[in-house]
C-alpha cells in the first residue's frame, strides 16, 4: 500500500466505509458570509461527530491549525475564484502543493467547473495538481461542478454524469458533485466509477431535511459518502446539523 491509498484510506469511516467532509473553505469565493466566524467552534465540535476531514484553504489552515483535530484529515483547498470575477465560476491555483504540505496537509482538494472558457486551464490544471500530489503520497478531492455561460442546469443528470466520469478518467483519487434530483445517468455513472463519489451539499437555499434526503439517495445509488459545507456552518447550530450528517452518512443511530 503506497502513501495515496493509505492517506486515502483514512479519508473513510471504518465501520461504515463512508467519509463526511466539511467544506469550510467558502469565504475566498464568497467574502464574509453568515456563519464564518463559527468556524473555530466546528473545528472542536469535529471529533464527536464522526466527521473524516475538513477542508481549509491555506491562510485559515495556518490560522487555526492548534484546533483543527489531530484524528481529522487536513484537506488543503488549491485553488480559488471570487464571486466578484468575470466570470464567477472560474478557479485558478492559489496554493502548491508543497505549500500544502508544509501546512500538514492530509489530501488537498481543487474545483473544477466545467461547460465554459475556462475549463481547459481549471483541467489542466487539476492534472498537473493531481500529478504533483501524488508524487508525495497526496490524495485528491475534485469537486467537479458543470458551471458557464451555456450550462443552462447544472444538475442535469447527464451533465453531472458527465463530472463524475471526468475526476474518474482525469487522476484525482475522489470526486464530489451535486446530486442530480434524478436518477438513471447518475446512477449508472457512480456504479461505472473506479473511484469514490461523494455528494455536495449545495448552496443553503433548501432545508436541511431536503439536503439529508439527496445524501440518503446518493448514498442509496452508490455513493461513499458527502461534502457539506454551507448546510452545516450556516445552520442555527452548526454541532447539531453536523451531528445529523454524520448519522446519515454512517447509517447509525
Amino acid at each position: 500500500m503506497n502513501g495515496v491509498s493509505r492517506r486515502l484510506a483514512r479519508l473513510f469511516d471504518t465501520e461504515s466505509l463512508n467519509s463526511l467532509i466539511l467544506a469550510l473553505d467558502h469565504g475566498a469565493n464568497e467574502g464574509m458570509i453568515p456563519g464564518l466566524g463559527g468556524i473555530p467552534d466546528i473545528l472542536r465540535a469535529m471529533p464527536r461527530h464522526r466527521v473524516q476531514g475538513v477542508i481549509l484553504n491555506k491562510g485559515l489552515a495556518n490560522h487555526y491549525s492548534k484546533i483543527v483535530p489531530v484524528e481529522a484529515n487536513l484537506i488543503i483547498q488549491l485553488n480559488a475564484g471570487t464571486r466578484h470575477g468575470t466570470p464567477t465560476y472560474n478557479k485558478s491555483l492559489v496554493c502548491s502543493i508543497q505549500e500544502a504540505l508544509r501546512l500538514g496537509a492530509d489530501a488537498v482538494s481543487i474545483h473544477v467547473n466545467i461547460g465554459n472558457e475556462f475549463e481547459d486551464r481549471m483541467l489542466s490544471e487539476m492534472g498537473e495538481a493531481t500529478d504533483e500530489a501524488h508524487k508525495y503520497g497526496l490524495p485528491v478531492l475534485a469537486t467537479v461542478f458543470a458551471r458557464g455561460a451555456s450550462v443552462i442546469n447544472e444538475h442535469d443528470p447527464s451533465l453531472v454524469a458527465h463530472c463524475i466520469r471526468i475526476g474518474a478518467e482525469l487522476g484525482p483519487d475522489i470526486v464530489a458533485v451535486p446530486y442530480p434530483h434524478n436518477g438513471g445517468t447518475f446512477n449508472e455513472a457512480v456504479k461505472a466509477s473506479p473511484i469514490p463519489v461523494l455528494v455536495t451539499g449545495g448552496p443553503l437555499g433548501q432545508d436541511i431535511e431536503g439536503t439529508l434526503a439527496n445524501v440518503s439517495k446518493g448514498l442509496a445509488a452508490g455513493c461513499r459518502g458527502c461534502c457539506i459545507g454551507r448546510n452545516i456552518f450556516q445552520t442555527e447550530v452548526p454541532a447539531e446539523s453536523m451531528a445529523e450528517f454524520a448519522k446519515v452518512t454512517h447509517k447509525s443511530n
